[in-house]
């Protein structure tokens, strides 16, 4: 059985989140407002069904998936950009691909003790933030 995510987290690091955006093609003044937020993540899992709402007093963003399912991905607030993904198990890993306008676009989840970890990718820039179960 593949570990549960559900649960509440707030972020407590970030690290290059800025290349992250930047490779995103995000505005400066919304990279400069992204880099203070300390997001919190909500995540629901029932068996291979995921939402994950992110929240922060800039924006808020919800996603919904089934794993091993492709949708369509509409990143609106974030870099405006659709994209079709699809979420894979590797072991006790999510992995996200996504596949549009960007090359190398896609996330991973895991989790370590009391920790949850997304590293996010998109062209040659990788940023990775850590959580921390609320």
């Amino acid at each position: 059985m593949p570990v549960d995510f559900s649960g509440t987290w707030q972020l407590v690091s970030s690290d290059n989140f800025e290349g992250y955006m930047l490779a995103l093609g995000i505005d400066f003044a919304t990279r400069k407002i992204a880099k203070m937020l300390k997001p919190q993540k909500v995540i629901k899992q029932d068996g291979n069904s995921f939402s994950i709402s992110t929240i922060s007093t800039f924006r808020n963003y919800f996603v919904e998936f089934k794993i091993g399912e492709e949708f369509e991905e509409d990143n609106k607030g974030l870099d405006n950009r659709k994209c079709k993904s699809v979420v894979t198990w590797d072991n006790d890993k999510l992995i996200c691909v996504q596949t549009g306008e960007k090359r190398n676009r896609g996330w991973a989840h895991w989790i370590e003790g009391d920790e949850l970890y997304l590293e996010l990718r998109c062209e040659e820039q990788i940023s990775l933030q850590v959580f921390k179960r609320v």
